[in-house]
C-alpha cells in the first residue's frame, strides 16, 4: 500500500516514505521542502497557486508568505540546475509555481515482505455492501469488525486488526498483494445484502499462497439471527484453519439493532476532530439508552470522554470520573470482552490505579492477544512507567497487528523512541501525516531540542501551540501516568529546552 514514487533527472522522490535520493544517495531536504517538492512533481507542468503549495507544506496553520519563497530558495539550490541549464521549478509572478521537469511516476518502493506468524494468520477484508441503499454500508461494516473480534479472540490464530483490513475498503488488489502487505497467509472476504428484515451473506476464506478456496457458503437469515450467524462463521473459519472447533467465550451482543447500528457509524468517528467526537457522543448516548445492557456502546462512550480530554488538552475531573464508571459499566457487562478491559486499565492508571491497571490489562491480554490497541496502550503506560524497552516491544507487536493502525500509533512508537533515546528515529516517526497534525508535536520538539537542532524545535513548539494554547508542562507532569523520576525528568527536559512553557 505504498503510494508512487516519482523520477526526474537524478532524482527519485518517495513522499511515502519521506525521502529525495540524488544517484541514490540521500539529499538532506526538510519536511517543509519535502511537502512542497511531492506537491509540484505530483502535478508537473500544472501551475500551482501559492495558497495551495503553503496549505501542502503548513497544513491548517496561518503562514506568511515569505515562508514560501524561503522553501522555494532552499529547494532550487538543493536541487541545482536541471539538464538544459534551467531551473526545475519555475515562478509564475504574482500567482504561484510550476514544476518544470519530465516526470516518470514509478510504482510504489516495495515494503520489505513481514514474516508470517508462527500460527495461522488472517485478515478479514472489509465485505462489500451489495444492497441498492448506500445507508446499509454501515451493516456491512459493522459485520467485518464483529468477524475481527470473533476471529482474534482465539488464541490459536493471528488477526490483522480493524485500521489496517479497512484501509483496503474500496480498493481492487489482488489477494496475495494484500496478504503480502499484511503478512498473513490467509483473507476472508466476502458481501452482504440487509433489506426487508432478512440479510444475506457470502463469505469466502482464501489461502492467498496457493490461491485455493478453503471455504465458501452463502446464509440466508432474518436479520435478528445477524449474530448466530456471525457466531457460524466464526467457527467455520476456526475449523478450517484449526482443524477443530475452538469457539472463545460468548461475547455480549445488542438487544437492539438501532442501537448496534449507532456504535458503528460512531466507532468510525473517534479518532477525528472534536466536532466529530461530539457526533459520536450523540450516537452513543443514544445507543446506551436504546439498549442498557450493550457492553461496547458504554466502552466506546468511555473512550468518546477520553477523546474528550485530548482534544481539550487535558483530563477534567468531571470527565475523568465519567469515563471511569462507563468503563467499569462495560466489563461489569461483558467480562470477556477485552476491548473493555483495556480500555477500563488504560483508564485506571491515569487514576494512578496502576496495580488494578496491570491485572485489566494482563486479563486482555490473556482474553485476545491479537488485541492490538491494547498492545499499543501498554505501550504507553510502560514506558511512563520507566520500563521503555518493554514498552517499545508492546508497540512494535500493536504495529505488527495493525500494520495501518490509527495516527495514536505513531504518537506511542515516537514517545518510546524518545523515552529511549533515540531522537532521530522519534523525528521519523513523528513527522509522518498519519501524526503530525496531533499533540504528537511536542514529543517532536522534545526530539529536535536533544538533538541540538534548537531552531527546528521552536518552530514545532510555535505549531503546537496553536491547537494547545493552554499547554503547560507542570500540568502536563501532573496529568500524565508516571511511576519513574527519571523517565518523567527525561521528558520535562526535552520541553524545557524546546521552550514549551512551564
Amino acid at each position: 500500500m505504498q503510494g508512487p514514487r516519482f523520477a526526474f533527472g537524478p532524482f527519485v522522490l518517495d513522499p511515502g516514505v519521506g525521502t529525495l535520493l540524488r544517484n541514490d544517495v540521500p539529499v538532506a531536504v526538510s519536511y517543509r521542502g519535502l511537502k512542497l517538492l511531492a506537491a509540484l512533481v505530483g502535478r508537473s507542468g500544472e501551475i500551482l497557486e501559492k495558497a495551495e503549495l503553503m496549505d501542502a507544506a503548513w497544513p491548517g496553520t496561518a503562514v506568511e508568505e515569505g515562508n514560501l519563497t524561503v522553501q522555494i530558495a532552499v529547494l532550487r539550490k538543493l536541487l541545482g540546475p536541471a539538464a538544459d541549464g534551467g531551473e526545475w521549478i519555475a515562478t509564475v509572478p504574482r500567482v504561484g509555481y510550476r514544476f518544470t521537469g519530465a516526470v516518470e511516476q514509478l510504482g510504489g518502493a516495495k515494503r520489505k515482505p513481514l514474516p508470517l506468524p508462527d500460527k495461522p494468520s488472517i485478515a478479514v477484508l472489509p465485505f462489500v455492501n451489495v444492497s441498492n441503499d448506500p445507508e446499509q454500508e454501515s451493516f456491512a461494516d459493522g459485520l467485518t469488525e464483529d468477524l475481527i473480534t470473533d476471529l482474534s479472540r482465539v488464541s490459536g490464530l493471528f488477526v490483522i486488526a480493524r485500521n489496517s483490513a479497512f484501509a483496503y475498503k474500496g480498493k481492487a488488489m489482488d489477494v496475495r498483494g494484500i496478504a503480502e502487505d499484511l503478512g498473513v497467509r490467509y483473507l476472508l472476504e466476502g458481501s452482504a445484502r440487509r433489506a426487508a428484515g432478512h440479510v444475506r451473506i457470502n463469505a469466502q476464506l482464501v489461502d492467498a499462497v496457493s490461491g485455493d478456496h478453503l471455504w465458501a457458503e452463502r446464509f440466508d437469515r432474518s436479520l435478528e439471527d445477524i449474530f448466530a450467524v456471525q457466531d457460524e462463521v466464526t467457527g467455520k473459519i476456526v475449523a478450517a484453519l484449526l482443524g477443530r472447533l475452538r469457539a472463545p467465550p460468548p461475547r455480549n451482543r445488542p438487544q437492539n439493532l438501532e442501537a448496534y447500528d449507532l456504535c458503528v457509524r460512531a466507532r468510525k468517528l473517534m479518532d477525528d476532530s472534536p466536532q466529530t467526537a461530539q457526533e459520536a457522543h450523540l450516537m452513543l448516548t443514544r445507543a446506551v439508552s436504546l439498549d442498557p445492557e450493550y457492553a461496547e456502546a458504554y466502552r466506546w462512550l468511555a473512550m468518546n470522554h477520553w477523546m474528550g480530554w485530548v482534544h481539550s488538552g487535558g483530563p477534567t475531573e468531571t470527565s475523568r470520573s465519567a469515563a471511569l464508571e462507563l468503563a467499569r459499566k462495560a466489563v461489569a457487562i461483558d467480562p470477556n470482552d477485552a476491548g473493555c478491559r483495556w480500555v477500563l486499565a488504560y483508564l485506571l492508571a491515569y487514576e494512578r490505579r496502576f496495580a488494578e491497571a496491570d491485572e485489566e490489562f494482563a486479563k486482555a491480554i490473556e482474553l485476545d492477544p491479537n488485541e492490538a490497541d491494547a498492545w499499543a496502550a501498554l505501550s504507553d503506560i510502560a514506558v511512563l512507567a520507566g520500563r521503555v524497552e518493554e514498552g517499545l516491544e508492546h508497540i512494535r507487536k500493536a504495529f505488527r497487528l495493525n500494520p495501518f493502525p490509527a495516527s495514536w500509533y505513531y504518537l506511542a512508537l515516537g514517545q518510546a523512541q524518545y523515552a529511549a533515546g533515540e531522537y532521530e528515529a522519534a523525528v521519523e516517526t513523528l513527522r509522518r501525516d498519519e501524526t503530525y497534525r496531533t499533540s504528537s508535536r511536542r514529543f517532536l520538539a522534545a526530539s529536535f531540542a536533544q538533538l541540538g537542532r534548537l531552531d527546528e524545535a521552536r518552530a514545532e513548539v510555535e505549531l503546537f501551540l496553536v491547537g494547545n494554547p493552554h499547554f503547560t508542562t507542570r500540568h502536563w507532569a501532573a496529568t500524565e501516568p508516571f511511576r519513574d523520576a527519571a523517565t518523567l525528568e527525561h521528558f520535562v527536559d526535552g520541553f524545557r529546552k524546546a521552550g514549551l512553557p512551564e
